[in-house]
């Protein structure tokens, strides 16, 4: 079996906190919050195995000119096989003729991200008002 990306908005909240929950992620804790923030992110990219959702991207975007990504998850049992980064030139070509593609990366993901094409944002100093505490 193979691992397909998809678009599709056909989820069940239930294997959203459980992708959430197998990261570690503190946002599985407001499961109808969560829910409703992905489904109706600019876009959501989906990676399956069969029927199991094994990972999952988001963006906000204003449509035209900066679109961010918030979220790439994907269960740790298929992590380092390529999910990540199918994702990611999905979100890529969706987006490639926006005049900026942003997102925040910290620990290992910083790693990732580079090889995917992302670079430090000049002298910019990652900022929030943060109520997670996995970071």
């Amino acid at each position: 079996m193979k691992i397909k990306i998809s678009e599709t908005r056909n989820l069940k909240a239930d294997q959203i906190i459980e992708l959430y929950k197998a990261n570690g992620w503190s946002s599985a804790e407001k499961p109808v919050e969560l829910y409703n923030a992905l489904i109706n992110s600019h876009s959501l990219i989906t990676a399956w195995y069969g029927k199991k959702l094994i990972g999952l991207g988001n963006a906000i975007s204003d449509g035209h000119l900066v679109v961010y990504y918030p979220h790439l998850l994907i269960y740790p049992d298929y992590q380092g096989k390529g999910v990540g980064q199918m994702i990611m030139d999905k979100m890529k070509e969706k987006y490639k003729d926006f005049h900026m593609q942003m997102l925040t990366a910290d620990g290992k993901a910083i790693e990732f991200y580079k090889k995917v094409g992302f670079v430090r944002a000049g002298k910019t100093e990652p900022m929030w008002i943060y109520k997670g505490n996995e970071h």
